[in-house]
């Protein structure tokens, strides 16, 4: 693997070198046949956590960790693209580079962060991550700016938060800043002593904080540490989303509760998964001009399984990660959350089929063969009452000959959601499973977005969300319909082939 940043080197050079090396490749990246269509890729190598997700002057602005000189994990920069409709995605210059002693490491860097717009100026504050001689990590918070939104300038009086408080670790990463009335906040992810914890800073400018103490922290069921803290109010409540370290699969919780500015203290009454695939991490939020909470989080993971086979064969091609399609987030008149795409997605919409009132019988297939495609949105509703099927699910990505499928079930005597990828590529492994709840109505939705090699699902009136990536022979396109045990009626299904915005 290719390092840049142990040697010392002015950010603007750090910066060029790092362009260079990405414009060498981009071209035969490209032409991956496993590339995706609609959610939103580095131009090459290694891409993870989305940060300084921003509505900035009327337009999307999404930042990124990169290392531009390989397809794997290393010394962390910022990538940047911005976007008018959270579709089309147009790339901008790498925003930071590992430069300065408190950033300058190859397996440090400039780790995640968050964006704001301070007066005009657009502010990032990111964690700058170095390892001493001795092999100590040490972890601070820092500040860049921009005027023009492209060009960032690091502060010179950086780190503005040089070390961890007694409450916090060595773990000391992903700060979260917003503005509450006449102060500015951020909530920084920690764990000590086995629990994970979010700790809260103040500041009136950006540039001087001061500690508050811890916001929430694990009851001991919520892992060792809380990475890619995220914290901001919904409706009259407050909700705090992080991943969890030690969870299992468990990546993204949220919890919902109130907040007492006056304590610094969150005190939360609800707790969920934000999604319950394999491949869902470290979502951060913004609020957009039309008032929407937007969450996009990293299509992977760090800890399912050894790195060659948790990040997929696309390093093969010189590239590795993806962001998942944007989502609002919306609160429950239960407390609890739900999580549907943007309608921006629609525009991307082509050739249509639509069923009505079919009915699905074991061992036959209902759809016709045409609605083969690598990138499609699935809209379908089945009739519960008085169904006596076990199962009802989809064939996803399927060869003709049926030897690579992805099968995506809904068994309702168990009410479970299941997502089978063991036969979807030679390359996945895994089943993921989630609780499936009954609707209100008797009718069972789901909704489906596939894009070459990720799957996204949305049910239960998108409480309950599912992602996971997959790497099927191009070829491996069909799709259909099936029911276990019984026949069931498909009330509705709609299927759009969906054009790529890149």
């Amino acid at each position: 693997m290719e390092t840049r940043a142990s040697s010392p080197i002015s950010h603007r050079e750090a910066l060029r070198k790092a362009e260079q090396s990405i414009a060498k490749a981009k071209d035969a990246v490209s032409k991956d046949l496993h590339r995706l269509k609609y959610h939103f890729m580095a131009p090459a190598y290694w891409i993870n956590d989305p940060n300084g997700l921003i509505f900035f002057k009327g337009e999307y602005h999404l930042f990124y960790q990169h290392y531009p000189y390989a397809p794997q994990w290393g010394a962390m920069h910022w990538g940047h693209a911005k976007s008018k409709d959270l579709v089309h995605w147009e790339h901008l210059p790498i925003a930071l580079a590992p430069s300065e002693p408190y950033d300058n490491h190859d397996r440090g860097g400039c780790f995640s962060g968050s964006a704001v717009d301070d007066n005009g100026t657009l502010s990032l504050l990111y964690t700058g991550t170095m390892i001493q001689e001795d092999g100590k990590v040490v972890q601070t918070q820092c500040l860049a700016t921009s005027q023009d939104g492209i060009t960032f300038e690091k502060y010179e009086g950086n780190p503005v938060i040089s070390a961890p408080p007694e409450d916090g670790s060595a773990d000391f990463r992903d700060p979260k800043v917003w503005r509450h009335n006449d102060l500015w906040y951020m909530v920084v992810g920690s764990g000590k002593d086995g629990e994970g914890k979010a700790l809260l800073y103040k500041s009136a400018n950006l540039r001087e904080w001061d500690y508050v103490g811890v916001l929430a922290e694990s009851d001991g069921r919520i892992g060792t540490m809380w990475e890619c803290p995220d914290f901001f109010p919904l409706g009259d409540r407050y909700v705090l989303m992080f991943s969890p370290m030690g969870m299992g699969h468990h990546k993204t919780i949220y919890l919902v509760g109130d907040m007492d500015y006056e304590t610094g203290k969150f005190t939360w009454d609800q707790m969920g998964d934000i999604d319950h695939g394999f491949d869902y991490y470290a979502p951060q939020s913004f609020l957009d001009g039309k008032g929407r909470r937007i969450i996009i989080a990293w299509l992977n993971n760090w800890d399912w399984m050894p790195w060659y086979k948790d990040f997929g064969p696309t390093y093969q091609n010189n590239w590795c990660g993806a962001m998942s399609f944007p989502r609002t987030v919306e609160l429950e008149p239960d407390g609890r959350l739900k999580f549907s795409p943007v309608e921006e997605l629609q525009v991307l919409r082509r050739e249509h089929v639509h069923l009505g009132n079919t009915k699905v019988t074991p061992g036959k297939s209902v759809l016709p063969k045409y609605v083969a495609s690598d990138c499609l949105e699935i809209k379908a509703e089945f009739e519960l009452a008085g169904c006596k099927a076990e199962e009802i699910g989809f064939v996803l990505r399927a060869s003709e000959d049926s030897t690579q499928q992805t099968l995506l079930s809904c068994n309702l005597q168990t009410k479970e959601l299941r997502f089978d990828r063991s036969r979807a590529d030679g390359w996945s492994e895994g089943v993921q499973t989630a609780k499936l709840e009954a609707a209100d109505d008797g009718v069972l939705k789901l909704h489906i977005l596939i894009d070459t090699s990720v799957i996204e699902v949305y049910t239960d009136g998108d409480r309950t969300v599912m992602t996971n990536n997959i790497y099927p022979d191009p070829g491996s396109v069909n799709l259909d319909v099936f029911t276990v045990g019984n026949d069931v009626v498909m009330r509705s299904i709609d299927i759009w082939k969906l054009s790529s915005a890149w």
